[in-house]
């Protein structure tokens, strides 16, 4: 049986999750408090550490310490070129890497093409390499109004990114989130296909002219074609075109991320569905402003069927929008559909790829672009379009959401997401301030409405985004309590069995804590094993969870920043923790 705990188990290594601190895992041969040098193992070694933990012992002895090293997660407030030089000059025999690196400009000793040569250099056996500006980590929606453009250029240029990939030639994942501009890199791109043959995974921050796809020819990111995975965050310039070529181009995607895209839409995401119908089986939107959540939706209708993790952003500007209607035609972008297999063969598109138009099969002008798609004329491989205008969304078992405070969620099942009847994971994420709008009304927030799909039984409730009054808020505003109590309304009706759940948060007194009424409405949840808070709670409210019949597993994470313990709060401390630890053992469980 499981008992609560105040620490924070160890995070995966997905880079985006990291935390600015604290342990990766609990081997032995973390860096962790050393103040000699040490000798490691030969086999891979993993931690988290800040800038001055690290370069210590590694000015020590930095062969016997780091020389046999191979894996390594840096995470801090930014390394500098000089510290990021050190660390990997000390590890010649790494294969993955992770690092928060110093990439503005106007920065003394910032990350820029000599650097990242000279990391590929020191570490020529690297298959993994994660690099990324510290300001990319954060939770944050961005603005879906920008243009996807910042006002100051990264000092990486074409060349160093083809030295940089010429030099690593076993690299199978790459991230370089850079948080600032990185111009005409589709040629760069090239180059990583050809000297990188084994890439799979590959995501790109801030790099702009990855794909132009001019005169229907492939180029940049759409000639890496063994990608499996593949995430565009910030490209002001990736239009519909240049999304269509890369589904024409890497025909082995699974996996595919775009955010904050300013100018493809609805047409072009269908599209490139359409085109990637045989393998697409995970999709998130996000802060694409042509994309809502409807429209999001029915532009993912050709993988309906295939899809099993999705996010979106519950945006619904469009919802009360018709659907969209063809005028007989099919948008051309740059590319005849038309072709017959033998004509196919011989382009730069995938043969298995044919569409007709018309009933009579015969080939047409190619059309030029209209923004309107008759998909119910589309045919792959043999296989008739018209079967993608179906409802049901047959294999999503994964949902993540994004709704801004304020907002509420019921519109989600008239979007496009009324039937999921495998789905068995939701995780809803909620940002805004709460004392900048106006009162919420008595209605929930709406989870009663996700009542709708049968198997839901794990969800990930994130308010920790919400941000308010903890304590005594001024007149005429609401304090985090009643927010809660509209937040978790109609949770009891959803057949729960595992709950993450971040109360909202007051950071102008550094507390995010589970109020009363958030307590007594999670009590109501009588089907949930394992119930993870993180954040504080008062001992008497927690002791509410032990009504929870099958409650096995509770645990109480203050992973955004504890209280000392000599604190005069009446929060869950050790002692109080042991005393429900205690109460939570004694129960007899039935199964």
């Amino acid at each position: 049986m499981s008992s609560p705990s105040l620490s924070t188990p160890a995070p995966l290594p997905s880079f985006a999750s990291l935390p600015l601190n604290g342990p990766l895992s609990d081997t032995s041969s973390s860096f962790a408090g050393i103040r000699a040098p040490l000798t490691f193992h030969p086999d891979q070694i993993s931690f988290i550490c800040s800038t001055t933990v690290l370069l210590s012992p590694l000015s020590i002895s930095p062969t016997s310490t780091a020389g046999p090293m191979t894996s390594l997660i840096l995470s801090s407030d930014g390394f500098k070129s000089h510290q990021l030089l050190a660390i990997t000059s000390a590890c010649p025999n790494l294969t993955h890497l992770l690092a928060t690196c110093v990439f503005h400009p106007r920065f003394n000793d910032f990350v820029g093409d000599k650097t990242l040569i000279a990391v590929a250099l020191h570490c020529p056996r690297l298959s993994l390499l994660h690099l990324a500006d510290p300001s990319s980590l954060s939770t944050a929606r961005g603005d879906p109004d920008h243009d996807g453009f910042t006002s100051d250029d990264a000092m990486i240029n074409r060349t160093a990114l083809e030295n940089l990939f010429s030099a690593l030639p076993l690299l199978e994942e790459l991230t370089l989130d850079i948080c600032h501009n990185v111009m005409d890199t589709g040629p760069a791109l090239e180059v990583l296909n050809s000297k990188c043959p084994g890439l799979k995974s590959l995501k790109l921050g801030q790099f702009h002219g990855i794909c132009k796809a001019i005169d229907s020819q492939l180029d940049g990111i759409a000639l890496c074609r063994l990608l499996e995975s593949l995430s565009i965050k910030n490209t002001g310039d990736l239009t519909d075109s240049g999304l269509i070529a890369i589904s024409r181009g890497c025909q082995r995607l699974a996996r595919f991320e775009v955010q904050g895209c300013k100018s493809i839409t609805e047409t072009g995401v269908r599209t490139f569905a359409c085109l990637l119908r045989q393998t697409l089986v995970d999709v998130s939107i996000s802060c694409c402003k042509n994309l809502d959540a409807t429209s999001s939706l029915r532009a993912l209708e050709p993988i309906r069927d295939r899809i099993q993790r999705l996010h979106i952003d519950c945006v619904w500007d469009s919802l009360h929008q018709s659907e969209i209607t063809g005028d007989g035609a099919i948008c051309q972008h740059g590319f005849e559909p038309n072709e017959s297999r033998e004509d196919a063969s011989t382009s730069d598109r995938p043969a298995e790829f044919m569409i007709f138009l018309g009933d009579d099969g015969s080939k047409k002008k190619r059309c030029k672009y209209s923004g309107e798609v008759d998909y119910s004329r589309v045919q792959i491989k043999g296989i008739n379009c018209s079967r993608f205008w179906r409802k049901t969304w047959d294999r999503l078992r994964y949902l993540s959401l994004w709704i801004a405070v304020g907002e509420l969620l019921n519109p989600l099942a008239s979007s496009g997401l009324d039937n999921c009847p495998v789905l068995e994971e939701i995780r809803i994420r909620v940002e805004g301030d709460c004392r900048m709008g106006p009162k919420p009304t008595e209605q929930p927030f709406g989870l009663s409405s996700l009542a709708r799909y049968p198997r839901l039984s794990k969800m990930q409730l994130d308010c920790g985004d919400a941000i308010g009054y903890a304590l005594t808020a001024p007149t005429g505003h609401m304090d985090l309590s009643l927010w809660e109590r509209v937040y978790l309304m109609g949770i009891e009706n959803l057949k729960l069995t595992e709950l993450d759940y971040w109360p909202p948060q007051d950071r102008d007194v550094n507390q995010r804590s589970l109020s009363l009424p958030a307590a007594g409405l999670l009590a109501q949840c009588t089907r949930l094993r394992k119930l993870f808070i993180h954040g504080t709670a008062y001992e008497h409210f927690m002791m509410f969870f032990l009504g929870i019949p099958n409650l096995r597993d509770v645990q109480l994470r203050e992973d955004y920043y504890p209280a000392p313990e000599n604190d005069m709060s009446t929060e869950m401390r050790v002692d109080s923790c042991s005393r429900f630890e205690q109460a939570l053992n004694k129960r007899q469980i039935g199964d």
